[in-house]
């Protein structure tokens, strides 16, 4: 008894830090949140106290007890858990991001459970600077001409805007090789629609966001994936 309530420490260290991984995911409104990674998190520490801690009454000069194969089976075990998370759209990968989330934040508890408190704080850290720096990095990196790009535009319904909207980027030196909508219901009943456009081109994008958001009707224009949805 005394034994376990020492441990409750990492216990709460992975609760903590699977969290805060998991606040991020749900803010950006992905389909794994805080609850599953919050729960990821601690669900691999406890595995690893078990591994630890679970068998000590039950040693002996006969009995080899080693904790890292409960440790490597979290770490096979998490990818089921992963796969479906991964869903794919046409030519699309959606997912992969959140799984790789998931995956760290086994990991963040599996430290955790470990008692390694530093290494699993700076792996946490890790993931932030991952998700929130990187993307900002990726941005003033030249991209392909070949490479898609994906700009959601939300707009009025019925004022034939869709149109337009294609039409400026074709002037802007972009190819549109799909189109997605998605109908929403704004504040006070006013019916707008959200379109996912994935082009092709080697023109300025930040110009082409700047572009689109002119026309009358035009509600917000975004570059990206929709709600951050992963790569």
């Amino acid at each position: 008894m005394l034994l376990e309530l020492q441990l409750l420490w990492k216990l709460g260290l992975a609760l903590l830090l699977s969290s805060a991984v998991g606040l991020e995911r749900e803010f950006s409104q992905k389909s794994a949140g805080l609850r599953t990674h919050a729960l990821v998190g601690v669900g691999s520490a406890l595995f690893m106290l078990v591994s630890q801690y679970g068998f000590a009454d039950v040693g002996g000069d006969n009995i080899d007890l080693d904790p890292s194969r409960l440790a490597a089976q979290i770490v096979s075990g998490i990818g089921f858990l992963g796969a479906g998370i991964i869903f794919v759209r046409r030519d699309a990968v959606r997912g992969l991001t959140t799984a790789a989330a998931v995956w760290v934040t086994a990991a963040i508890g599996t430290a955790a459970g470990g008692g390694l408190a530093i290494l699993a704080t700076a792996t946490t850290l890790a993931y932030f600077i991952v998700v929130l720096l990187f993307p900002r990095m990726m941005r003033v990196l030249p991209r392909s001409a070949w490479a898609p790009s994906v700009v959601h535009v939300t707009y009025l319904d019925g004022r034939g805007l869709l149109r337009e909207v294609l039409q400026r980027c074709v002037n802007a030196g972009f190819e549109v090789v799909d189109v997605s909508f998605r109908r929403i219901v704004e504040p006070r009943d006013v019916r707008a629609v959200d379109v996912e456009l994935r082009l092709r081109g080697a023109g300025s994008l930040s110009d082409l966001v700047s572009e689109l958001g002119e026309p009358d009707g035009v509600l917000s224009v975004r570059a990206g994936e929709d709600d951050h949805h992963d790569e």
